[in-house]
Formats: structure tokens, sequence, C-alpha cells
């Protein structure tokens, strides 16, 4: 199974975001990647439009021929842009507007009553539906008893092990998640500080990974390298 890339452009808007002048285009960057061979496109709106706006997301969603997905707390404000804009796929995030970034995973059992009802309207709605966890085998059956579609694992974990002495430890945690979200009946998405070094090794020993998101690390490498050569060189990486 090839593993796809949808390429994250937070990153993009934050550093439009710095002047009222409208570049770098967040779409155009979407065409540049998507031309490059990028799989799909996500974004992940905050209520303070820190970085992607909601002007972005009705922008992409309009143009855009792959993948849309979009990333998020389920609040009232990000489900009402997201049945608006209908993407392929909504992956659901337990961030607050406070942070920086995505530090965590969801604790599918305390968070059942909130999850529940927001996974079975998206659905309704015909979107896919992934939460965003840490690698933890005991969880998966109950993200699939919930009724998500996915699981998009959260690799921070992984990058910071990659290279040192815990690597293979690490590393099988999420070998033994994907093993547990197979039998769940669950798709495998995954994302967080995934780099051009560190994919060879992880997609290696985790196949079932069906898509990663990729944005802060693809777009730092794009400074040197472009962003077109960069998408490519990710796309490498995941063969």
């Amino acid at each position: 199974m090839d593993t796809k890339l949808s390429v994250n452009l937070n990153k993009v808007a934050l550093l439009r975001n710095q002047r009222d002048v409208g570049y770098p285009s967040v779409t155009q960057a979407a065409r540049t990647c998507i031309a490059a061979g990028a799989d799909g496109i996500t974004v992940h709106p905050r209520p303070d439009e820190r970085h992607i706006r909601r002007s972005d997301v009705r922008e992409l969603a309009l143009m855009l021929d792959v993948e849309f997905n979009i990333e998020g707390n389920p609040e009232a404000d990000f489900l009402a842009l997201v049945h608006e804009v209908q993407p392929a796929q909504c992956t659901l995030v337990p961030d607050t507007p406070e942070q920086r970034t995505s530090d965590h995973g969801w604790d599918v059992v305390a968070d059942a009553d909130k999850l529940g009802p927001v996974i079975a309207a998206l659905k309704a709605a015909g979107m896919r539906v992934s939460l965003f966890m840490d690698p933890d085998p005991a969880q998966m059956a109950a993200v699939a008893a919930l009724g998500a579609d996915r699981v998009e694992l959260y690799t921070e974990a992984y990058a910071s092990a990659f290279g040192t002495s815990e690597q293979a430890r690490v590393l099988q945690m999420y070998v033994d998640t994907a093993l547990a979200a197979v039998d769940a009946g669950l798709g495998i998405n995954a994302g967080h500080d995934l780099t051009v070094a560190n994919l060879p090794d992880f997609i290696a020993q985790v196949p079932q990974v069906r898509e990663v998101s990729i944005g802060h690390a693809l777009i730092a490498d794009a400074l040197w390298s472009g962003l077109r050569s960069t998408v490519q060189a990710y796309k490498g990486a995941l063969r």
C-alpha cells in the first residue's frame, strides 16, 4: 500500500499573516504542492486565525482536486466551517486555543460523550473521520466503537527518539498500535514532526499507514530546496 502525502499549509499562512500584502499565497502553495505530486492538502484552522483563516479554508475547498483534510478541535465554530465546506476528511484534535501546536491525542473513554455525536454527524454528511491519537493499542477498539474511520497517530515521540537508543522501543509502540487499529477495522494516518530523514524507518516498520500529514518540517526544508523539490523529496522518502 502506497502511503499518501498530505501537505499542511499552516506555516505558509503564518508567514503570509505577518504582512498585509497577501503573499505567500496559500492557494498558490497548494497548487505547487499538487503539481509536485502531493496527494492531499491539510489545514488546521484555529479560533484566533493565527495562520489558516476561514477564508483560506473556503478558497481551498473551491479549488482543490485532491483530498482536503481539515484538522481541529470539534467546537461549534470549527464544526460549522467543516460542515459548510465538506472536506473529504475531518481530523478531530484535542488542542486548546492557547496551544502552539497539537501535543497529545484523545482519551476516547473520557471524551466519548463529546466525540460520539460529532463523529456521527460528520459521517452522515459524507466525511471520513479521523481521531488524533497517541500510540496506545488499548484505545483502538474504543475509537472504532465511536464510529471513527481512522486514527492519526501522533508521531512526536517517535521523532524525538529517532537516531537514539530509544528509537526501537518507541517505534514498537507504533507498530503495536497499528496492528491493534487494523484489528479494530480502522485506517491509519500519521503526523507531527515527521521529516524526510525519519519517514523511511517509520513507514518501513508501520507499513499500514495510509497517509502522512506534514507541514512544519516540509515548509522549513522548502526554504532551502524550494517547495516543488521538497514535496518530491518527501514523496521519495515515503517510497
